[in-house]
């Protein structure tokens, strides 16, 4: 992705729709048991976008937030229940749940908290045992 580009995504009815621009911080895979509930999967597909470059175009009254931890502000439709984003107040990042992002190219850099994880994935990727430091983590490596 270039700076400029813009993708439209929405929630499972409709009711919410919005735009991130630019390019992702990052792009990869949570294996934290957080997100493997909220998504009900073994893992969420993650993109990582800086908040000035996510906009809600329609719906914002529709949003609702959970936020289980102050690290993490779950934000889905109240009509549909469709999840949206996360806002991750301590990194300053919102996660965008890249299914959502139809025209987005998922190129997945890491898997993220893989020390949690149900399900063992070789695709060559790093797999970090939380995060990585510039993001307030160990930084430690797992193997695949």
């Amino acid at each position: 992705m270039t700076m400029g580009n813009q993708y439209e995504g929405r929630c499972f009815c409709g009711g919410v729709e919005i735009s991130v621009t630019g390019r992702a911080a990052a792009m990869g895979f949570c294996h934290c048991e957080s997100c493997r509930h909220w998504s009900a999967g073994p893992m969420n597909a993650f993109s990582l976008w800086a908040p000035e470059n996510v906009k809600v175009m329609k719906g914002a009254e529709l949003l609702e937030t959970f936020a289980k931890t102050d690290a993490s502000h779950r934000k889905w439709c109240k009509s549909c229940g469709g999840h949206v984003m996360t806002d991750h107040p301590e990194m300053g990042m919102v996660d965008v749940y890249s299914a959502i992002l139809p025209d987005l190219k998922f190129e997945p850099e890491v898997h993220v908290f893989y020390s949690e994880k149900v399900v063992s994935i070789k695709d060559g990727l790093p797999k970090m045992a939380d995060v990585p430091e510039e993001m307030g983590g160990s930084g430690d490596t797992l193997p695949e």
